[in-house]
Formats: C-alpha cells, sequence, structure tokens
C-alpha cells in the first residue's frame, strides 16, 4: 500500500510542522499497568470499523455511530466486489501452497486489508512504515461530539484507500494524528472487511536482539509526555540530511500486535498482526539494527508491497532490499519492488502482469525504469484484470511476482 509521495512533490508537500509533530491524545485520568489494551480495541473495533455487533457504550449517541457504520458495511461490500475478491482469486492461483505463512510487508502502513488478501491464510503479519500506530486508549476519553467528527473523517480516509488501492504519506501521516489513531483503525478496518475480529492488543519495544517488550500503560503514559517536552531538533537535523524528507513519526503507541482470529469463531487458532514504525533507509538501519535483527529471526517468509514510492529502486534502500532477497521465498508487488539488477543475481525470476511502459512518477538518475520496462517487454503478454498498487504511467495495471528461478512456470 505505502504510500510515499513522488520525492519531487515530497519536497513541496513536506513541511516541519507535519513531520514533526507529535499528537498524543491526554492520557486516561489513571494509567492501568497492564500491558493488555484488548477492552479498547474491541471498542474502536465496534465504533470505528464497525466490526461486530457489541452494544454502543451508553455515554455516545447511537444515531452518528449507526449512521457511519451502515456507510462502512457498504464500502466495504464495495471493495469485495470490485478488488478484493477477484484479487483473491487471481493471485491464489500465483501463489504456492507451500508458502512461510509468515508475512513482511515493507512500507505498508497499516494495510492489513490488502495483506489478507493476498496472504488470506498468513499467520503472522508485519507492516512496517514510517506512521505510528496511534493510542487506542483515545476511545476511553473523546467527547462523543468529537467521536461524530472523526467517524467521519474515518470513513473518508478508509473509502480513499479502498478506492485508490493505496494512500500518500501525507494522508496516512495526517490520519495517524487524529484523536482517533488512523493507523490502528486502517489495520482494524482490514480486520471488518476480512470477518476477522480483535482478540489482543499490545505495544512493543523491540530489543537489541530483535526480541519483543511489551510495554504498560504507565510506560506508555511516562513516554509520551516526555516526548511532548522533548526538544524536535534532531529530527530536523535528519531532514536537513535526507534526500526523501519524509521521516518517521514519533509517538509512544509507536509499534502495536493484534492477536485475531475468524469473528464468533473462539476455537480458530489466533494469528498475529503487528505494525512497526520505523524509517527503512539505509542511515537509519545502520544506526538502529533492531528492526532488522528482528526481520531476520522470522526466517523465510512471505513478502508483499506496493505504492512503495519507488524506495527499492535506491541504493539508500540497500539493507532492506539485502534483507528481502536473503529472506524471501516469494514476493509480489508493483514495479516499485526490487529490480531486475538485483533480483537475477540472488536466484530470482520476474513474471510480469499487465502493462508497464514507466512510472508515473520517480526520481530516476540511474535509469532504472528501463529494467522494467525491458522486463515487461520480453515477457509474454499475462492479462491483469485488477489495479495492484500504482498504475503505469499510462495509467494501466501491472503486477510483478518475484521467485526463486527453480519456481514452476505459471500457466500464461
Amino acid at each position: 500500500m505505502r504510500a510515499v509521495l513522488a520525492l519531487g512533490a515530497v519536497i513541496a508537500l513536506a513541511t516541519p510542522a507535519l513531520a514533526d509533530r507529535v499528537a498524543e491524545p491526554p492520557p486516561p485520568a489513571k494509567a492501568a499497568s497492564t500491558t493488555d489494551f484488548t477492552p479498547q480495541a474491541r471498542a474502536l473495533f465496534r465504533l470505528a470499523a464497525c466490526g461486530s455487533e457489541d452494544a454502543i457504550p451508553a455515554r455516545f449517541s447511537a444515531k452518528p455511530i449507526e449512521r457511519h457504520c451502515k456507510e462502512m458495511q457498504q464500502l466495504y461490500a464495495s471493495y469485495r466486489r470490485a478488488w478484493a475478491d477477484q484479487a483473491t482469486r487471481f493471485i491464489s492461483a500465483l501463489r504456492p501452497a507451500d508458502l512461510p505463512k509468515t508475512v513482511v510487508y515493507p512500507f505498508g502502513g497499516g494495510d492489513l486489508t490488502s495483506a489478507l488478501v493476498v496472504f488470506p491464510d498468513a499467520t503472522d503479519i508485519t507492516t512496517i512504515s514510517l506512521e505510528y500506530a496511534g493510542d487506542v486508549r483515545a476511545i476511553d476519553t473523546i467527547p462523543k461530539q468529537k467521536l461524530a467528527e472523526d467517524l467521519s473523517t474515518i470513513g473518508g480516509d478508509v473509502r480513499r484507500l479502498y478506492r485508490s488501492a493505496h494512500s500518500t504519506t501525507k494522508s496516512l501521516q495526517a490520519a495517524a494524528q487524529s484523536a482517533l489513531p488512523g493507523t490502528l483503525m486502517f489495520a482494524l478496518a482490514g480486520l471488518a472487511v476480512h470477518g476477522m475480529e480483535p482478540v489482543a492488543l499490545r505495544y512493543f519495544d523491540i530489543q537489541p536482539d530483535g526480541t519483543l517488550r511489551y510495554l504498560s500503560g504507565e510506560e506508555l503514559d511516562g513516554r509520551a509526555a516526555a516526548l511532548r517536552n522533548a526538544e524536535t531538533a534532531a529530527v530536523k537535523k535528519a531532514k536537513r540530511r535526507s534526500k526523501h524528507y519524509w521521516q518517521e513519526m514519533h509517538s509512544a503507541f509507536g509499534n502495536v500486535e493484534i492477536q485475531f482470529r475468524p469473528r464468533a469463531d473462539a476455537r480458530a487458532p489466533v494469528r498475529t498482526y503487528r505494525h512497526i514504525v520505523a524509517n527503512l533507509d539505509d542511515p537509519h538501519l545502520t544506526a538502529d539494527a533492531r528492526v532488522l535483527v528482528h526481520l531476520r529471526g522470522k526466517g523465510k517468509v512471505s513478502v508483499m508491497t506496493k505504492a512503495a514510492s519507488f524506495l527499492l529502486w535506491y541504493d539508500e534502500f540497500s539493507k532492506i532490499r539485502g534483507y528481502l532477497l536473503e529472506h524471501m521465498a516469494w514476493m509480489i508487488s508493483d514495479a516499485s519492488g526490487i529490480p531486475p539488477s538485483h533480483a537475477d543475481p540472488a536466484g530470482f525470476e520476474q513474471l510480469t502482469y499487465g502493462d508497464f511502459e514507466g512510472p508515473y512518477f520517480v526520481h530516476d538518475e540511474k535509469n532504472v525504469r528501463a529494467q522494467f520496462v525491458k522486463l515487461w517487454k520480453k515477457q509474454p503478454k499475462r492479462a491483469l484484470p485488477f489495479r495492484f498498487g500504482y498504475p503505469d504511467q499510462d495509467k494501466q495495471h501491472h503486477m510483478l511476482i518475484t521467485r526463486p528461478k527453480s519456481a514452476t512456470a505459471p500457466r500464461p
């Protein structure tokens, strides 16, 4: 899904106010020592994602919630008809049956929706992006009028995502800073679309050895207070050095884990979704390698990325690209995936679908686009009846499978 804007547009749109602002909601009156925020996750799932029939809390007005949920259910049904159902059928015919059920989705925002379309049987899904997850506890203190306003905003954000098949970094970062946590909302909406429900929610840190440490309410509140009082000079200095301008957002509520299962099936195995906030460029991963250490601990993985602002084309993203080439068993992407000049020497072949005449935007000093144009031209035409991530420069659909060279060729 991701999501980052064209580099030229980024220069015009990125501002210190947007990149540096920390919009933490006020803490609840009493911070809980628990690391488990399942009640708040269930409430947000019911009120904003409209994924359950749980009772509406008495302190809220039912009418705006019911109106919002009617619109969301119509949106989910439309999304399934227009994209998810056909994409699921098409991709399932291409996806090997023995793929790892652990999925890594770099530059993915909170796009659990697409991840479950591509990998419906995944048991462990990780998205990584610049946007923080947000504080699920906001649902405990949000005034009912503010809830009604945010429900309207959330509905519009999800509608844009589902209709365009990706979002921009600008819209994702704006959504993350709303009173209700925008990145979390994208994930909870994904559960609702696919008939799932959250059964646990926790926030975590990644330790130097790649393991996770879960955070209590007191720790989260302390970090939020420290961030509100912290100077932003270091972030601004990093921005001046960056060629890509968008920076990871800073929040106490950055990394989240949601356990989920099919709705109303208590016997179903529990699956895990995690969202990690991180800048995946080389300077950040060199300074702090915890994300890579954590990902390497997963072993072989299935991979997807789309609308990734062509970041995997750039040398500044060689570390995350190298991780993918070393650990992926199979990858699906649009042309913002891994260039042929890197995939082929690493032992992968790439299969093209749809049409690609060039990216509709990209800062491309090394003319990487020529590799992809050549790749599409030399392969037989394989129809693609839906959009997957970015369109090409002529607004044509395209998709790319990257797999080990020993794999069996697909049906034309």
